[in-house]
Formats: structure tokens, sequence, C-alpha cells
């Protein structure tokens, strides 16, 4: 198909096959018009309870890297850009954005979302577009989870990491959020934030096929074989989706940040025990960074 132009946004669409293959449903053209028409986001998600629009468009969601000391020279490729709720933020950090997904619609909606003129949305499968060009940041937000939807190989989960290491330059870095399959919130009765059940992670995903999640040192370790010889790691408050705050190893959370639960946006939950008193006394015994709820992990390629 031909490359189109949504204003400044470049939309890529040499790698597109013609049909999304992943959708969130009517939600998707309901975003698709909020963002074409110019409204107020900020009022609409005053006046809206609906998660759909407030994990799309909020803000808040620009906490998790609003902090970071991006080189305003670099350039950054974003896999998984979805509708676009870090582009923005993105673009205004760096020289130049590379933003891939699957969706056409999502695409759009990010363009209309982000009038960029140094953003180009390249729609097509990760693992079908041929990159050739070397990156300073590379970022999986989200994204390394769903490893199995962009690449069909033995080992997806590690192969993201080594592709993603491969498109970086000497000394780059990979910016991975995820959850923690073993995060604390998911002890205290929350849903499994990708299947909806309680406790499918901590049981080891029994009968699930489509979706990983991994403890602290597993990711670590990942990271490591990929080729990245520097791993630091911090944990958004209370998760990485709607971060409030980033707490470093150094720093970790206090009770007045984490509350008697975590939220539930989308879903219901059950309520075991008090999140904020168990994660002081994981705190206390040097556990906390074990059972933290979302891990944010910046990663340096091997020089």
């Amino acid at each position: 198909m031909e490359n189109i132009s949504i204003g400044k946004v470049k939309l890529n669409l040499e790698n597109y096959s013609g049909t999304d293959t992943y959708s969130d449903g009517d939600i998707e053209e309901r975003l698709l018009e909020i963002v074409k028409s110019g409204q107020d986001i900020e009022e609409l998600l005053t006046e809206s309870t609906e998660w759909p629009l407030l994990y799309h468009l909020s803000d808040i969601r620009k906490n998790l890297l609003s902090w970071y000391p991006f080189d305003k020279n670099g350039s950054l490729l974003e896999i998984g850009a979805g509708c676009g709720a870090l582009t923005g933020l993105f673009c205004e950090k760096t020289s130049r954005v590379a933003a891939i997904d699957l969706s056409k619609r999502r695409s759009e909606i990010n363009a209309y979302h982000n009038n960029y003129d140094n953003l180009e949305i390249i729609v097509g499968n990760f693992e079908d577009i041929n990159i050739t060009e070397k990156f300073d940041y590379v970022t999986l937000i989200g994204v390394l989870e769903y490893s199995i939807y962009y690449l069909h190989c033995e080992d997806p989960f590690g192969e993201m990491l080594r592709r993603a290491c491969s498109l970086l330059k000497p000394g780059g870095h990979l910016i991975t959020a995820i959850e923690n399959k073993y995060g604390l919130k998911y002890w205290a009765g929350a849903t499994e934030d990708h299947t909806g059940v309680p406790f499918d992670g901590i049981r080891g995903y029994e009968g699930v096929s489509r979706v990983r999640t991994f403890s602290r040192g597993t990711l670590l370790s990942m990271m490591e074989k990929a080729g990245f010889d520097k791993n630091e790691i911090y944990y958004p408050v209370p998760d990485y989706k709607m971060p409030l705050e980033i707490c470093s190893p150094e720093h970790l959370p206090g009770s007045e940040a984490l509350g008697d639960r975590s939220p539930a946006y989308d879903r219901p939950r059950l309520v075991l025990f008090n999140e904020g008193e168990a994660a002081m006394s994981l705190k206390k015994d040097g556990l906390y960074e074990e059972f933290a709820n979302s891990f944010l992990v910046i990663s340096r390629k091997n020089s």
C-alpha cells in the first residue's frame, strides 16, 4: 500500500497486510473520532470513567519516562506503539521517532493524537519489517509479554530482546516496562492483567499460551543473555500503566504511596489483605523488589 501523511506525521504502509490482526474493537473507532475532533482530552477524562479512554489518552501514562534524560539529538524506535500514549513524549524528548504497530487503525489514532514532524509510524508486524537503521533507544512498553504475537519462533521472548538489541547503536539503550509475574497485587487478589483470571501468572500460566510475564531475576537474566551488559531496574507505583511514582532500589516506596490496595481499573477484584502493610513488611526484610507490581528496566547494549 502507498504511504500517506496525516498532518505532519508520515504513515508508512509498505508492510501493512491490509487487515488489522489486533484490535480492541469499537472503542478504537471512538478513540479515532475523539482525536480527530480536537476534543479537550483533559475535560473528557474528567467526565469519563472508561478504562480504555484513560489508558490510551491520559497524560499520567507519560509519568513512566517523563523524568528520563533522553538525548535530544537521539533517535528512538518504539515497538508496539499502540494508540500513542507515550509516542508524543518520545517525539518531544528525541529528534526522530519511528513507531511500529500491527494495527492501521491504532496507528491513525496515534498520528492524529501526536502531530509531530519528527514522527514516522510504520504499520505492520515487527517480524516482517526490514529495519536497517540503528537507534539510540528502543522501547518495549507493555510489549515483551506479547512477543508470541510478533515473532513465530521457539523462543519469542528471548528473540524479541535479541532483535531489539540488534537495532541499537553501540551503547544504546533498551527501555522495557512489564508487569511482575509475582506482583504483590496478584497475591492480594487482583486478577492477572492479561488474562483476567486470579493467580494465573503465579500458577505458571497453566493453559495460557499467548502471554507471559516474568519474575525480576528471570527478566534480568533474559536481558543479560540478549546482549545487555548493564541493566538498571525501577519500580513504577502502583504499576507501569498509570504510574504516580517511579522508585529506584535506593528509594523504594513508602506506605503512603502504596495505600491498602492496587487500583483495579477495568474489572472487579478480590481484596485478601492490606497491600501497603504487606509491602512495608517485605521492604523491611529486603524482599520488596521481588514483589513490586511492575518493572521498568533500562538496559545498555554492549559497546
